[in-house]
């Protein structure tokens, strides 16, 4: 097992370093640098070389690379093209807030997905199988954004339930504030829970049609045996589908996020966008993009824990 998980983080490595020559090449694609759209049109060439020069915009695309990525390496993003602000800062406080809603809406939807998938399974033909598959079909179809306005418009706007955007006062504990998440959690949990839940739904459908599972119930075994192996034998596809699932929930919440303005990554990655904020933008990027490999080292880890044929 030891070999294995060593193997496949050494593999994480290349593909790490891949991620960061793609970032902060796409986004040094487009023409020109933050500092000509930041300088005031009266600005002296001097002025606009000097400032390019502190932020290293005047150097090769190779060398700011290596540059860029020994800093990052060593926990230093640099400073905020926009506001001058330490990099590293913004990025914490954002990426703690997206992770209060991320961990939320995942461990909601996953625990639906679950719950759904298996009854409708289990109920395979019959109203439960045909109201939950619905419910699912729906989460999975349904544009997040247009369901977060919905939520807004039905919640906060019309009924005044429930707050409509931000985390509310600062001052105070999060849990006084759970009235604030509400909304975007529900927002966020719903692709999660019908994708999870589908999957979930046919693997059980394909594995109680295999033979073992006749043999298990002809040799005497219980119900509740019987059901412990299918789901065993259903867990690592369902393991998989959750850390991609839990990756997205990370990355893809910069809609919902600019919806409910909440403060984290996603709203961040969307206002370093439009002001071509490049230090922010590569540090937030790359920081989501090595979370997602890493939750895929650790489900390929847990898959393996579970199903030992995976580590041949």
């Amino acid at each position: 097992m030891l070999v294995f998980a060593g193997r496949r983080l050494l593999q994480a490595i290349p593909i790490l370093l891949g991620v960061s020559l793609v970032i902060f090449g796409l986004v040094h694609v487009a023409p020109g640098n933050p500092i000509d759209m930041l300088m005031p049109p009266e600005a002296s060439p001097e002025i606009i070389a000097q400032m390019k020069a502190a932020y290293g915009f005047d150097r090769p695309l190779h060398i700011q690379y290596l540059l860029w990525l020994g800093r990052a390496l060593s926990g230093d993003f640099g400073i905020s093209v926009f506001n001058a602000a330490p990099v590293l800062g913004q990025l914490m406080t954002a990426l703690g807030n997206t992770l209060v809603l991320a961990v939320t809406a995942a461990a909601l939807g996953f625990t639906l997905g679950i719950v759904f998938g298996m009854t409708a399974a289990l109920h395979h033909g019959r109203w439960p199988d045909k109201l939950l598959s619905a419910v699912t079909t729906a989460g999975v179809s349904l544009p997040h954004y247009w369901f977060a306005i919905v939520l807004v418009l039905v919640f906060a706007v019309l009924n005044d339930w429930m707050p409509a955007q931000g985390m509310g006062d600062d001052s105070l504990p999060l849990w006084q504030r759970l009235d604030h998440i509400v909304l975007p959690v529900v927002t966020l949990c719903m692709i999660p829970m019908g994708v999870i839940g589908r999957l979930v739904r046919a693997t059980v459908l394909e594995i109680m049609g295999q033979d073992f599972v006749g043999a298990l119930s002809a040799k005497g075994l219980g119900r509740g045996p019987v059901l412990r192996h299918i789901i065993k034998n259903a867990a690592p596809p369902v393991l998989a589908l959750m850390g991609l699932q839990f990756g997205y929930l990370l990355g893809g919440s910069i809609l919902i996020e600019t919806v409910f303005n909440w403060p984290g990554t996603g709203n961040l990655l969307n206002l370093a966008i439009f002001r071509r904020d490049i230090p922010v933008l590569q540090a937030t990027i790359l920081v989501l993009a090595s979370f997602f490999v890493l939750l895929n080292l650790l489900v390929d880890i847990a898959q393996a824990a579970i199903d030992p044929r995976i580590r041949r």
